[in-house]
């Protein structure tokens, strides 16, 4: 999906972001965001991966369209560890990780987030923005350059009532937006939801699912994996947490 409602992101504020393309046609299309968490792994949605597809993860990037931009990197894939709870009837235990095929230098342009602790739960309105490459509105055309929304947290109390989402809501994802103007939508699926906390970055969601009545419906807040629910299996499957660093904040 693809912020609807979102702005233009200042070049490589959130070096963390990365495209996830696939081979396509003897070429490359963008097809969902990540979120590189360490020099050679990168979370997306487990929805993002499709079985018999070769995909390369891009970092650095700021125009989609842009080849050979300055700072960018295209790196291989090793492998892919899909949870093995995937369950793409009710979209739970969405996410996955991706093993790069080379471990990759931070720069200017590339750094990891940093996780949050496990357990987290964000309060109600707690400030975080969604970015991608999304569609701009329903329907709409994807953005060639990296978007970004302010996208507060609705928390589970709210988002499970039943004229919000209901019980399509588990305590493993978190909801934020829903105001009917800003939202995320085909294209930044995968990306992060990012989150200041104790002046630091985290990637405190994975964008998992929004309305099918359209990207930005009232009462129908983004949908995101809950980073916090999944720190062990993150851990376990050999993807450790990166470790928070002072590049991790947004240069404004």
């Amino acid at each position: 999906t693809r912020v609807v409602g979102g702005e233009d992101a200042r070049a490589h504020s959130w070096p963390w972001q990365i495209s996830l393309q696939r081979s396509r046609s003897g070429g490359w299309s963008h097809t969902c965001g990540g979120t590189l968490i360490a020099p050679n792994w990168v979370l997306t949605a487990a929805h993002c991966i499709s079985s018999g597809t070769t995909y390369r993860v891009v970092l650095g990037k700021q125009v989609l369209s842009e080849e050979n931009e300055p700072g960018s990197l295209a790196v291989g894939v090793e492998k892919i560890i899909v949870h093995e709870k995937w369950n793409s009837f009710f979209i739970v235990n969405d996410i996955a990780l991706i093993k790069l095929a080379q471990e990759v230098a931070e720069s200017e342009t590339i750094q990891a987030a940093c996780l949050p602790p496990a357990g987290l739960i964000l309060e109600n309105n707690y400030p975080c923005y969604i970015t991608g490459w999304g569609r701009l509105w329903t329907n709409g055309p994807v953005s060639d350059v990296l978007q970004q929304a302010l996208l507060p947290v609705v928390d589970y109390a709210i988002c499970s009532q039943r004229d919000w989402w209901g019980s399509t809501v588990r305590t493993t994802m978190v909801c934020a937006g829903g105001d009917g103007v800003v939202a995320g939508c085909n294209g930044d699926s995968g990306g992060p939801l990012n989150c200041q906390r104790n002046g630091l970055w985290e990637v405190d969601g994975i964008v998992s699912f929004g309305s099918g009545l359209g990207c930005n419906t009232a009462k129908k807040p983004t949908v995101f994996t809950r980073v916090s629910a999944y720190i062990d299996w993150i851990n376990e499957v050999g993807a450790p947490p990166f470790a928070p660093v002072e590049g991790n904040r947004l240069r404004m």
